[in-house]
């Protein structure tokens, strides 16, 4: 008995991560954001002058000086538009525009750059989405793909008015002033969100994965402690 109690803990904890894998880079993301240390902007100055580099957490307001307006004039920092279709069970993408100019976070008097041309997975922010067909994409991508092939349009951006969370590496950049970026084998991390509400953008699409994989992080533990305590009781 404590021997099959044994193997159905390892397998609940072997099948919770093969579930969480399965997520992607999103699952990653998540777990970098709520365990990743929380420093002041100070203290992550300081850190990318000095001898050891650290991955830490930060939270200020975003800024720039050379914002640029989206159609609801808005001042972004930056912008992600992809123009994604289906090709078979994978998606294809047809364009992938950025848009970006040099930001940071700041509180009060305290300022820390932020590398924009860094940001992939690890930006986390409401995906603004369009769908359509192909006849109705722009003509240097209409010839892409079928006029009736389902498209779909997705934008990412970031506002010089948002508050935010950054995860990163500080270091001092090509210009010799402290800089945030990926670093560590870890991504630099980005989010205008409220960490509950990030957490939830990203297991979008997956919650049945995620509260399944939570449910085997429990059972796996369990399993192995009933396996201690038979065995006690056996011997």
């Amino acid at each position: 008995m404590p021997l099959v109690l044994a193997v159905l803990g390892l397998a609940s904890l072997a099948g919770a991560v093969l579930l969480l894998r399965s997520v992607g880079p999103a699952y990653r993301v998540a777990r970098l954001l709520a365990a990743t240390p929380e420093v002041t902007l100070t203290e992550a100055i300081a850190l990318a002058g000095g001898p050891a580099r650290r991955y830490v957490r930060i939270t200020g307001r975003i800024s720039s000086d050379e914002e640029f307006p989206d159609e609801h004039d808005r001042p972004l920092v930056f912008r992600r538009r992809r123009v994604e279709t289906e090709a078979g069970a994978r998606r294809r993408i047809l364009s992938d525009v950025r848009e970006a100019v040099p930001f940071g976070i700041e509180l009060r008097s305290e300022y820390l750059a932020v590398d924009g041309e860094a940001l992939g997975d690890g930006l986390v922010v409401i995906v603004r989405e369009a769908f359509g067909t192909g006849a109705e994409l722009p003509p240097e991508l209409r010839s892409m793909v079928a006029p009736e092939a389902p498209v779909r349009v997705l934008v990412e951006q970031v506002s010089a008015v948002e508050h935010a969370t950054a995860a990163g590496v500080p270091v001092l950049g090509p210009d010799g002033l402290p800089l945030l970026g990926p670093g560590l084998g870890r991504p630099l991390i980005l989010t205008t969100l409220e960490l509950p509400a990030a957490m939830r953008v990203l297991a979008r699409g997956k919650r049945r994965v995620v509260v399944a994989a939570a449910a085997l992080l429990v059972c796996g533990p369990a399993f192995l402690a009933a396996a201690v305590v038979v065995a006690i009781v056996a011997a």
